[in-house]
C-alpha cells in the first residue's frame, strides 16, 4: 500500500470521527424582559443625558438623549426585532444651555530664586590645534573632514 492510500485512509478515519459529535440545541431559559433608566444631570460642566430601555422577548425599545457640544439636545428613538434589525429616530432641538469651554491652564509665574554668589573658576575649553590641509590630501570631488580631540572622521 503506498504513502497515498494510507494518508487517504488516515484522513477518512478522521472524517467520519467528526461526524460522529451530536449538535445540540441551546437550552431555553423561558421569556426575556427587562426595563431599565439612568439619567446625568450636572449643569457645572454641561454633561446632560439620559436613556431608558425595555425589552420583552426579542423587542427592544427605548430613547435615549444628550446634549451636543454645540449646545442642541439630541434624542434618539430605537426599536429592534427580529422582523425589522434595528431602527432609530433622531431628532435635534436648539436649546438654551450653552456649554463651557474648558479653562486655559494657569500660567505659572517664575520666581527668582536667590542663591548666594560663591566664586567661580572660569570655564575654559580645551580642544586641538586645527589640522592644516594641503592640497595633495584632497581629491577629486566633495570631501568633509572633521576632526576634534578624541574622533577624527573624513568622507
Amino acid at each position: 500500500m503506498g504513502s497515498f492510500s494510507y494518508i487517504f485512509c488516515l484522513g477518512l478515519a478522521l472524517v467520519s470521527s467528526i461526524n460522529a459529535i451530536e449538535l445540540l440545541a441551546e437550552p431555553e431559559n423561558g421569556p426575556v424582559a427587562y426595563e431599565f433608566h439612568w439619567s446625568v444631570n450636572d449643569p457645572h460642566t454641561g454633561d446632560i443625558k439620559s436613556q431608558k430601555e425595555t425589552r420583552k422577548d426579542d423587542k427592544v425599545e427605548g430613547q435615549y438623549e444628550l446634549i451636543d457640544s454645540d449646545g442642541y439636545r439630541r434624542i434618539v428613538q430605537y426599536r429592534a426585532d427580529d422582523h425589522s434589525g434595528f431602527e432609530a429616530i433622531v431628532q435635534r432641538e436648539p436649546t438654551d444651555i450653552k456649554i463651557p469651554l474648558p479653562e486655559a491652564p494657569k500660567k505659572l509665574l517664575a520666581a527668582k530664586i536667590l542663591t548666594p554668589v560663591l566664586p567661580v573658576a572660569p570655564l575654559v575649553h580645551y580642544a586641538s590645534a586645527p589640522k592644516a590641509i594641503l592640497k595633495q590630501d584632497l581629491a577629486v570631488g566633495n570631501y568633509v573632514s572633521v576632526s576634534g580631540p578624541t574622533a577624527q572622521y573624513k568622507y
